[in-house]
């Protein structure tokens, strides 16, 4: 597995442990902690994996300029 995917699970793992958590307490609800903790990490994740991809490009151009 590459490592970008490999990160891109360990940062969605992190984020959907704080997410519920944040929303449980403001919440009290663990349903909507639930939702709310799997649709914005994930969503997240997606975007992370892209800009990792995009800086990845940067760098390597900067590399050979």
């Amino acid at each position: 597995m590459p490592l970008d995917l490999i990160k891109t699970f360990t940062y969605l793992s992190i984020h959907l442990t704080i997410g519920f958590s944040v929303a449980y307490v403001m919440t009290g609800s663990v349903a909507l902690a639930g939702g709310i903790a799997i649709i914005e990490p994930c969503i997240n994740a997606v975007a992370f994996f892209f800009h990792e991809k995009a800086w990845k490009r940067v760098v390597a151009r900067r590399l050979i300029a």
